[in-house]
């Protein structure tokens, strides 16, 4: 890379044209129909993933966290979907969002009746409305009620309330990383099963059919080929190693990859990077941490908060100051370690893409 050696290490390098491929990629698997994608932004959090997947013509997103939802209103976005349950003073902050990006409209989750009457009782003092989207569990065990008697009810007292619109289901299934498509494929279509039932049982009671929004990533392959769902992917934009390794029928490419430096060799075959748990996520046990496709046989051994050791396969040749490119393997994290991403076309730093959404709040 022409000029790499200006980059201080460790850092992310994007590549705007492998996102752009991502982005179209995500959209052929709707056979085109972007009304159908509602992607995630917690694995970007910047404006220009907003914007290049925009310029694609989608404009329903969804996103975590409330500076993630106004970096969305900020870009003009149509339509969010905040996908957490608030409490009082993150619905103080949503308010903030509704009054100061009048564009964009804003739904929430809600998954049990007590906090959707408080909700609507402090919408109503403000003499706002609130389009809402019922958590489903089925399976996840994180969130959301279950899909029977208990969510038609929950249902049925929004209906009552002033200040809410049900609008749809949320139905989020990360359990499923079978590795075997098949398998996944096959856990994916039984969990859902109970949901087809709860829409039944909906109709029943007099309410229309709902939006369905449905899946993160390793799901995304099963649900796009359902046209009564909109899809959820998140880490397709960026990619990594790990969904790479697991989702190998999905065809999105890593678009980031992580710069790090030799900064000691402590013995003949062990080198020590300047990669440490502040830099890239490490959740996963040690061996998950970050691929390097040049070096495949570098093993990790340790890792603090500033070095990561790697062990080599006897002799080397590394020198302190050699630089590594590496995918992570897992991306959302990662990213959000850090305060931008170097832009890069035809082997050489053009730009930095601000991870504006890593902060906890940009104004409201």
């Amino acid at each position: 890379m022409k000029n790499i050696q200006h980059i201080d290490s460790p850092a992310l390098l994007v590549s705007p044209e492998k996102v752009k491929h991502n982005v179209h990629e995500m959209i052929r698997m709707v056979n085109g129909d972007v009304n159908r994608l509602r992607p995630h932004i917690k694995t970007h959090k910047t404006h220009e993933g907003i914007r290049l997947t925009m310029d694609a013509g989608i404009y329903k997103f969804k996103c975590a966290t409330i500076a993630e939802a106004e970096l969305l209103a900020l870009n003009n976005v149509k339509d969010v979907l905040i996908a957490h349950q608030p409490t009082s003073q993150k619905l103080e902050r949503i308010i903030q969002l509704i009054r100061n990006y009048p564009q964009t409209k804003f739904s929430i989750l809600i998954d049990n009746v007590e906090t959707a009457n408080s909700i609507s009782s402090a919408l109503k003092k403000e003499s706002l409305k609130l389009d809402v989207f019922v958590d489903i569990n089925v399976g996840m065990n994180r969130t959301g009620i279950l899909p029977g008697v208990q969510a038609v009810r929950l249902v049925d007292e929004i209906a009552k309330l002033p200040s809410l619109q049900f609008i749809g289901l949320h139905v989020y299934d990360g359990q499923h990383r079978q590795a075997n498509f098949t398998e996944r494929e096959d856990a994916c279509f039984y969990a859902f099963q109970p949901v087809y039932g709860l829409i039944e049982m909906l109709k029943l009671s007099g309410h229309s059919c709902p939006t369905i929004v449905a899946g993160g990533t390793p799901t995304f392959s099963i649900h796009c080929k359902h046209a009564d769902r909109e899809c959820s992917p998140g880490t397709h934009i960026f990619w990594d190693h790990g969904y790479g390794t697991i989702c190998q029928e999905q065809n999105f490419v890593p678009a980031v990859q992580v710069l790090t430096r030799v900064i000691s060799i402590p013995d003949t075959n062990r080198i020590c990077l300047d990669l440490g748990h502040k830099a890239i996520a490490s959740e996963n046990e040690i061996s998950k941490r970050i691929y390097f496709p040049q070096h495949p046989d570098l093993k990790p051994v340790s890792q603090s908060e500033e070095h990561l050791v790697m062990e080599t396969q006897g002799d080397h040749s590394f020198k302190v100051g050699d630089e590594l490119i590496g995918i992570p393997y897992h991306i959302c994290p990662t990213v959000a370690l850090h305060e931008s991403l170097y832009a890069v076309e035809n082997d050489q730093v053009i730009g930095e893409w601000k991870v504006e959404a890593r902060k906890r709040k940009i104004n409201y």
